[in-house]
């Protein structure tokens, strides 16, 4: 793939927005346990985050169906904390007052990992890179691994007091986004053909992980509970994915190569939106666009 075709090495994921049917019991769960602080809650929309980074946006949308395990979809929204202190007070807030919600760690060895389902059963990922220094590659391939992690360890070794007592205040951001797709061949032409990632890791018709500029993944998705998924209807969980790019002409490339292969855009002029081939949404924005 030649490097215009690439999305440019800064690009980032945005807030993932969810539509819940029980919006005051999700509320609760991220300020009270992933310890988010919620930034805006009005009209029915939530919005929570880390100082002023908005990580998840809550809609309240109660007469719509609760979507069965095995559609697409979210598989999970990965929460990227800038500290192992930072990442041991999320982990001992959820583990303390949602305790039930809690569903697995590893070591990913670019990463160590914490993983959750919150009340109306979106996956959550809680975690912490390690420097990209200590990251190895072989054949262009980032090496990941899944090796257990004790969470009562790993709080009792990184948890301080003013990591806990400044949670909400603390960086935190949407470090990458995971999907559930019906197949990763029909995934891979579009996220990495069309949008322009690169891939950086696969599990043969299982998983694929893309990103751009070098981190290990902004995206993946994978066929674990999915596999031959159709289109998405509309009901409860994901509504939108948001990714960030640098500037307008990268935002200009994008548009110029989803029109190329045949995807349908909106541009509102602010940001460019369409949807993969699971019916999931995607928005694309760059700074002081609109």
């Amino acid at each position: 793939m030649h490097t215009q075709d690439l999305l440019a090495a800064d690009t980032g994921m945005g807030a993932v927005t969810l539509r819940v049917a029980d919006l005051d019991t999700m509320v609760a769960y991220y300020r009270d346990g992933v310890g988010l602080q919620v930034l805006t809650n009005d009209g029915g929309t939530a919005v929570l985050g880390r100082g002023a980074t908005p990580i998840v946006v809550l809609e309240h949308a109660p007469a719509m169906r609760q979507a069965s395990p095995h559609e697409a979809g979210l598989f999970h929204t990965a929460i990227l904390f800038d500290t192992q202190a930072d990442l041991a007070a999320a982990l001992y807030s959820v583990a303390t007052r949602y305790p039930r919600t809690f569903t697995g760690s590893a070591d990913h060895l670019v990463s160590n990992a914490f993983y959750f389902q919150d009340p109306e059963g979106n996956g959550v990922e809680l975690y912490w890179d390690r420097d990209r220094t200590e990251w190895s590659w072989t054949h262009g391939m980032v090496d990941m691994a899944t090796i257990y992690v004790d969470p009562n360890a790993f709080v009792q070794e990184h948890l301080t007091s003013s990591a806990l007592e400044s949670a909400a205040s603390r960086p935190g951001r949407v470090g990458h986004v995971h999907l559930s797709v019906g197949d990763v061949a029909t995934a891979r032409a579009f996220y990495v053909d069309r949008l322009g990632f690169a891939t950086t890791a696969a599990m043969g018709d299982q998983a694929l992980f893309v990103s751009a500029g070098g981190y290990h993944h902004h995206m993946a998705m994978n066929t674990w509970n999915s596999r031959g998924a159709g289109r998405r209807q509309l009901g409860l969980g994901l509504g939108l994915v948001r990714i960030e790019v640098p500037g307008a002409d990268d935002l200009g490339a994008l548009v110029s190569r989803m029109h190329d292969t045949g995807v349908q855009t909106a541009d509102d002029g602010r940001t460019v939106a369409f949807e993969d081939p699971w019916a999931n949404r995607i928005e694309v924005t760059a700074p002081g666009r609109g």
